[in-house]
């Protein structure tokens, strides 16, 4: 590899006097500029300066090497547009400035390329730029233009002809292009993610016989041919997700003997899955057919590494997979039976992934696991499982592992301390017993959520918790734990962080798009679903427990934290001042405590507030004023001793602080009781009321002792006759 020296220096490689040098090959280096000596080797015909850093403008000088066939300046941060003494390359056959910044209006590029490559231009790639305009007819002209690549840009319009066409994840619109038709040579048509509509018909592929790759996922297309169309072609690669095919099971397929890949995911199909296509003769090594309606029962499925049937409604035993499967999703169905005859299969020891849940499988999980030497994954959730979790599972060091919503008990085994990979953990919604083991906080130190919501966990709150650095979901709610909030919460790290773009949950994502993390979390008072935004929430819910003690202080630290739920608990004390410091928080609810003072002035400072609750507590004082704590109804403040908007009792200028501005920490320092307060000073005033006027008035006096001796005569008199 070449040094920097090159940009200035050509001695070191001896090109200044080479006349006859054809081939220059720089790619990799750190130029930063293209050297200047290169324009003077007029005998070069193929250039590359692939990844070298370049940046800038493309210099003009390019135009003086009139022989150059090939130029490569991909994978640099070359801006601006492309200079016009490049368009005077008459015998330019391979043009790649892919993965740059150009900025221009891609009928200008076809409009100067075609007045001097239009017969020579075999190559044009500018994938990744900043390109714009409308795509025109103008690519038709390029009759030898077998390679295009304009994915990743900003260009609009309708389709033209090619012979090898990749303009994916634009926003391209219009229908689906006759000329398409016409193509006998095309073999990769690649136009998927874009804004195309409309109905496609069969004479849109009636010579595409050469075709062998089609990607045209997540379009708006219908495509409905006769019953008994045969398609020109056999293809390898198919993709059409998220167009309209159905109602009924695509009958075309049957014709394609050499189909791998096929994704016809979201297609509108209500159908059962036909014994013709369970028995085609290829071999899938991928398959997706999952959101749409189909119905019945898989006995078998011959896939060899991906199988996606999630969402649909297929019933009946768990289809029987080739041994070499990696990936089995069958996610939301109606699936029931055991899991025995899957998980004890020997052979399958190339499993990575294992997605069942949203079924009605019954029984224990099998403890079988040991065969399973790469399982990363595994969602069984939403199901009518029960047993505890077997030992061997923890051996299997998995990634993700989710038992929600079913009827599972039994500690916890200290075999899951071998799950070291171990991102999530959810073991919501059963009936998990005995204490929260503290090897959690030891051993599955990646952890990014852990649910334990709804079981029966008691003892204390674990210390080693706190040591979970990448932790952003703990959810420990509705269960019997007691003891008092570790103060050492505030060592969360990822709860501390504002910034959750790179953290470790957001790059686990599997290398297939269709798998990803989620979770159910009970946000905002009610629960969803959180998918692909999962690595940007941030939540503690210790609700519908046992907790003493005071908040500590240290929560406050918490200033990524999106949500904290301490509800329903023995929690006394003042509510900490620095809690207004979590400017992120959308959710705070510390209803039905014991908690006391008043509501900290620092609130107001919660901006994002959508959620709030400090319901049935012994709170005092005037609500602070905010725009969002004026927001939220009357049920929020309800059973409490609050005063001021929005609740309709008016602060008295007893029951205001005298200093608003420090409220909150006045309410934390001081330990006067006001009620006790009140009645002294109630007592003294009407004992004076009473007293004082006796004492300085004397006709006052007179009359009031009158009035005491002749109540005293009749109480005499009245006795008196009753003892006779």
């Amino acid at each position: 590899m070449f040094n920097t020296d090159l940009e200035d220096d050509p001695s070191s490689i001896s090109v200044n006097s080479s006349k006859s040098l054809v081939v220059l090959d720089l790619s990799g280096n750190s130029l930063s500029s293209v050297p200047k000596w290169i324009f003077s080797l007029h005998g070069l015909a193929s250039i590359y300066l692939r990844s070298c850093s370049l940046e800038g403008p493309i210099p003009d000088y390019f135009g003086n090497i009139s022989f150059l066939e090939v130029l490569d300046l991909s994978l640099n941060h070359l801006n601006s547009s492309i200079p016009n003494s490049l368009y005077g390359l008459n015998h330019l056959l391979f043009l790649d400035l892919s993965y740059n910044e150009i900025e221009q209006d891609i009928s200008e590029i076809l409009q100067s390329l075609s007045r001097c490559c239009l017969g020579s231009l075999a190559s044009l790639n500018m994938e990744s730029n900043q390109l714009s305009g409308h795509l025109t007819d103008q690519l038709g002209q390029f009759k030898n233009l077998a390679y295009l690549s304009l994915a990743l840009n900003k260009i609009f319009g309708e389709l033209s002809s090619l012979k090898f066409f990749d303009v994916t994840d634009n926003q391209l619109n219009g229908t689906f292009p006759l000329c398409f038709g016409q193509l006998e040579s095309l073999e990769i048509l690649q136009f998927g993610y874009n804004l195309l509509e409309g109905v496609v018909l069969e004479t849109h592929f009636s010579n595409l016989t050469r075709l062998t790759y089609l990607f045209g996922s997540q379009n708006m297309l219908r495509f409905q041919p006769n019953s008994s169309w045969i398609p020109p072609f056999q293809c390898q690669n198919i993709y059409l997700g998220h167009w309209h095919l159905g109602p009924k099971f695509p009958q075309w397929l049957k014709f394609q003997k050499k189909l791998s890949f096929l994704d016809i995911s979201e297609a509108g199909i209500s159908d059962f899955v036909p014994t013709w296509f369970l028995n085609l003769p290829t071999q899938f090594y991928y398959l997706n057919l999952s959101c749409n309606q189909l119905t019945g029962g898989i006995s078998y499925l011959n896939v060899t590494n991906t199988i996606d049937l999630s969402s649909n409604r297929f019933t009946g035993p768990l289809p029987r997979v080739l041994s070499t499967l990696g990936l089995l999703i069958l996610s939301n169905n109606s699936f029931s039976g055991s899991l025995f005859e899957l998980v004890c299969n020997s052979s399958l020891t190339g499993m990575l992934a294992l997605f069942i849940d949203n079924n009605l499988l019954i029984g224990e999980i099998p403890d079988c696991w040991k065969y399973w030497e790469y399982f990363a994954y595994l969602n069984l959730a939403n199901n009518n499982l029960t047993g505890k979790i077997p030992p061997s599972l923890g051996y299997t060091n998995p990634c993700l592992l989710n038992l929600r919503n079913n009827t599972m008990f039994g500690e916890l085994p200290s075999t899951l301390q071998n799950s070291s990979r171990l991102l999530m953990l959810d073991l919501s919604e059963n009936h998990f017993s005995g204490s929260v083991p503290a090897w959690i906080g030891d051993k599955l130190l990646k952890l990014v959520v852990l649910s334990l919501r709804s079981n029966n966990f008691d003892g204390h709150i674990p210390r080693k918790i706190c040591d979970l650095q990448f932790l952003q979901i703990l959810d420990l709610a509705h269960n019997n734990i007691s003891g008092v909030i570790p103060k050492c919460f505030n060592n969360l790290s990822a709860m501390v962080a504002t910034n959750k773009t790179n953290n470790e949950l957001s790059s686990s994502y599997f290398h297939d798009s269709s798998i990803y993390l989620s979770a159910l979390l009970v946000l905002k008072g009610r629960e969803d679903e959180y998918g692909t935004t999962l690595g940007l929430v941030t939540s503690m819910d210790l609700s519908a427990n046992s907790l003493t003690g005071e908040i500590p202080k240290e929560i406050g630290s918490l200033v990524g934290l999106l949500s904290l739920n301490f509800s329903g608990n023995l929690l006394t004390g003042n509510i900490p001042y620095n809690i207004g410091n979590m400017e992120l928080m959308e959710s705070l609810d510390l209803s039905m405590n014991r908690l006391n003072g008043d509501i900290p002035s620092s609130f107001s400072n919660l901006h994002f507030l959508n959620h709030f609750n400090v319901s049935y507590n012994n709170l005092t004082g005037q609500i602070p004023t905010s725009t969002q704590l004026q927001s939220f109804e009357n049920l929020s403040y309800v059973g409490n001793h609050l005063c001021g908007p929005p609740l309709a009792k008016n602060c008295t200028s007893k029951s205001i602080p005298t200093n608003a501005a420090n409220n909150g920490r006045n309410s934390e320092g001081s330990k006067v009781n006001w009620l006790y307060v009140s009645i002294v000073l109630g007592f003294v005033m009407g004992f004076w009321g009473v007293v004082a006027p006796l004492f300085f008035i004397r006709s006052w006096r007179i009359a009031y002792y009158r009035k005491l001796d002749h109540i005293y005569g009749k109480l005499y008199g009245f006795w008196a006759t009753m003892s006779m």
